[in-house]
């Protein structure tokens, strides 16, 4: 739901210093006319592009490079301009700043704008009397808005989306297509909900007994904040008593299990596939990896960041960058070090063993 437009390099760089409260500002090397439209890699950009040099890995692309525009910091233009000539023949500009890549995203954001949302209920749509939504607000066929429940002004509700009873929208949130929110959920302003997702679902809560598990209803819900991305598939369970809660600006990758009464601090990233135990507490601003298992009952404090596949047994009290999975190697390399690994309680106790007769050997008379 873009439609791109056409904007000079000089425009651009108003446009972003303007949308990110003059935090970027960009110095332009070569013609500032040029006109954009699009963003794209480096090997594939054509002159009505802008492309982003961000790894030096990547520099021997940007001396290529057919983009109308490269944003770079001023160490990749310099290593640029050592290897050639200030710009390239096929080059018209470099936007040279400290942040290029969050340049690049609000650029690209200007560039591509999403749609307008236009207001209305579609025949096809299924909504409760009761139901309460704003005239700026879109429902398209097949979407269910259920009894009391809220849609906010310029929010969208897409085909076949259910937004379940006494739920509110926050305004110019955007539910895709087959997404659900579940009873008395709230979603925050600006708040972006891919198709698959399904918030408010029931934590996984059983009570032992004889064998068997007794099912605990799940009375709370899921509360999320402003400007946060749900992914596509990704499940946020409500709370057992109290709320799950996701706070302002979070963002969570595709596929990405949230279970009840957990808490996830403002502007923390979470990639996708991993997986968050019931009642953990994640901290402020943490990055958490693809495929990351954080145990139940814990925290990570503000700031933390959590490697790929890594297993979170046990509370992060200091602000880190922790890593834990097993690197990859050849089968047979792996297969050795796991009988290691397997053997380690054994060699720990015989280097104990060792070191007690090595002690009582110096320890003798005349020693």
């Amino acid at each position: 739901m873009t439609t791109a437009v056409s904007v000079s390099l000089a425009d651009l760089n108003s446009a972003v210093a303007e949308r990110s409260t003059g935090r970027l500002q960009a110095i332009i090397i070569g013609s500032s006319d040029v006109k954009l439209s699009g963003v794209a890699a480096l090997a594939s950009a054509t002159r009505s592009d802008l492309a982003f040099l961000a790894n030096p890995l990547y520099r021997a692309d940007a001396l290529t490079s057919r983009a109308g525009a490269i944003v770079l910091n001023a160490a990749d233009r310099d290593a640029l301009q050592s290897q050639s000539a200030p710009l390239t023949a096929s080059l018209t500009a470099m936007a040279v700043c400290e942040q290029p890549y969050a340049w690049f995203a609000y650029a690209a954001q200007i560039l591509n704008p999403e749609d307008s949302v236009k207001a209305g209920i579609a025949d096809g749509a299924h909504v409760a009397d009761s139901a309460r939504i704003h005239p700026s607000a879109r429902v398209d066929a097949g979407a269910t808005i259920a009894e009391g429940a809220g849609i906010g002004a310029g929010a969208w509700i897409g085909a076949g989306a259910v937004i379940g009873a006494r739920t509110v929208i926050g305004d110019a949130a955007r539910i895709y297509p087959r997404a659900v929110v579940l009873d008395d959920c709230r979603i925050g302003a600006r708040c972006i909900v891919h198709s698959g997702a399904v918030i408010g679902s029931d934590g996984f809560g059983f009570a032992p007994l004889d064998g068997r598990y007794i099912k605990i209803p799940q009375v709370g819900a899921v509360v999320i904040g402003d400007d946060v991305e749900v992914g596509a598939n990704t499940t946020i369970d409500r709370g057992a008593m109290g709320d799950t809660i996701i706070e302002d600006g979070v963002k969570l990758d595709n596929q990405v299990q949230i279970a009840h009464n957990c808490v996830i601090g403002a502007h923390t990233v979470i990639a996708g596939c991993v997986g968050i135990a019931g009642s953990t507490r994640i901290g402020k601003g943490c990055r958490i990896g693809g495929a990351a298992m954080i145990g139940g009952h814990l925290q990570i404090a503000d700031g933390s960041s959590i490697g790929p596949a890594t297993p979170v047994p046990s509370s992060v009290t200091e602000p880190g960058h922790y890593t834990a999975f097993f690197p990859l190697m050849k089968h047979r390399e792996w297969e050795r070090a796991a009988a290691v690994l397997r053997n380690l309680p054994e060699l720990r106790s015989r280097v104990r063993q060792l070191e007690a007769e090595h002690k009582a050997v110096e320890l003798k008379p005349g020693k």
